[in-house]
């Protein structure tokens, strides 16, 4: 792409929608159905378009949405886990700069984004190793496997525009993870690998597991949305156990509606039952050749029957065969302690035998310094 001037207006759910589907992928999070999903915030497609020869074209798409600062009529403008633009363009300033204007318009006093651009890689072998290193107590300590060279030029661009990274406590940050794991479904020439190369690349604990539980009689199925309720039961157990606040059945219904209304197959739940028993759920989400395991419970009975696992290995398996390029199981600290209870995250996703990776992490712009300030110290009040 030349480095002509580049438009940003509104566009149509229909017109976003559209963009989706002519790239590889783009984060769920930016898809036009999530501003249903997250309808506490006011929600705004948005696209880029470039002129050649009289002829306009959508280059770039994004989901902005809304948060109204307390008593005032002005916005936060939160576009997570994007835009979807050229991440890999050095001139990134003409992305940017219209869609700041756009964003002034529309009465935003800030703007945070999640640049969904990788920048390291760190493979199981290499995590694995750190971790029994004592000299290393994280992964951005830890020398990468793969370093993104066609990335390295965002973040110094970034900083050079005004814009300043949002500080998080070992890759959880308020918004979207900075470092998440993902299994490559695909070989480095871009093959698509058999499901016997995934379980390959598993460490000896998740194939024995896989095993184990086929062996017990585990059995795995694709719910429907009248199934979202055995879920959620299940999760609410899974939220007991480990201490944190579960989401009411209600936004996952709301979830399925307005994601597989975009697309008949944009999520799926995914059941372990064992003699009738319902032992692990778990949801999955993919658009285009990304999927991502969403959200997962677990009962405390029978979890010897590994559930969990079954039902992981289903979901890389569905994942696989609708052509999807990664599995991704989400969100990691980079801590590689031993004595912090985070580092157990990241062994058991380690076992798959994919990537610790890094993104850029999120970014904020602000367009009206006193209240952009006043906003942050309100939601750091709330926490």
């Amino acid at each position: 792409m030349t480095s002509a001037q580049l438009k940003v207006r509104t566009i149509s759910p229909a017109e976003h929608l559209a963009h989706v589907e002519q790239v590889s992928s783009v984060s769920f999070l930016q898809t036009p159905a999530w501003a249903t999903v997250k309808a506490e915030w006011r929600g705004e497609s948005v696209g880029w378009f470039a002129t050649d020869g009289g002829t306009e074209s959508l280059v770039g798409s994004a989901l902005v949405l809304y948060r109204q600062v307390p008593r005032v009529k002005r916005y936060l403008a939160y576009l997570p886990e994007g835009p979807s633009i050229d991440w890999t363009d050095p001139d990134l300033e003409r992305w940017l700069a219209p869609l700041a204007d756009h964003l002034k318009r529309q009465k935003a006093f800030g703007i945070r984004i999640g640049p969904a651009a990788i920048t390291r890689r760190w493979h199981a072998s290499t995590v694995k190793k750190a971790i029994a290193d004592d000299a290393l107590g994280s992964l951005r300590e830890t020398p990468a496997d793969v370093v993104v060279p066609e990335h390295e030029h965002v973040a110094p661009t970034l900083q050079r525009l005004g814009w300043k990274q949002l500080t998080s406590d070992g890759g959880f940050a308020a918004g979207q993870p900075q470092y998440n794991f993902h299994v490559p479904l695909v070989d480095a020439d871009g093959t698509a690998k058999s499901e016997g190369d995934v379980l390959k690349g598993m460490n000896q604990l998740w194939r024995r597991n896989i095993k184990k539980a086929t062996k017990a009689g585990v059995e795995t199925s694709r719910g429907t949305r009248d199934d979202l309720a055995d879920f959620h039961r299940v999760y609410v157990e899974t939220a007991e156990r480990d201490h944190f606040t579960p989401r009411p059945l209600s936004y996952f219904q709301t979830m399925w509606d307005a994601l597989t209304a975009e697309h008949p197959d944009r999520m799926s739940l995914h059941l372990a039952h064992h003699e009738g028993d319902l032992v692990a759920a778990t949801t999955l989400v993919q658009v285009g050749t990304h999927a991502w395991y969403s959200y997962g419970a677990s009962t405390t009975a029978k979890r010897d029957v590994r559930g969990s696992n079954a039902v992981q290995w289903q979901m890389m398996r569905d994942a696989l065969a609708a052509g999807a390029t990664v599995y991704d199981m989400r969100g990691i600290t980079d801590t590689l302690d031993p004595d912090d209870p985070h580092v157990g995250l990241i062994q058991f996703k380690a076992g798959t035998g994919g990537d610790a990776v890094e993104y850029l992490g999120e970014w904020d712009l602000p367009l009206n310094r006193p209240l952009h300030a006043a906003f942050t110290a309100y939601m750091r009040r709330r926490g």
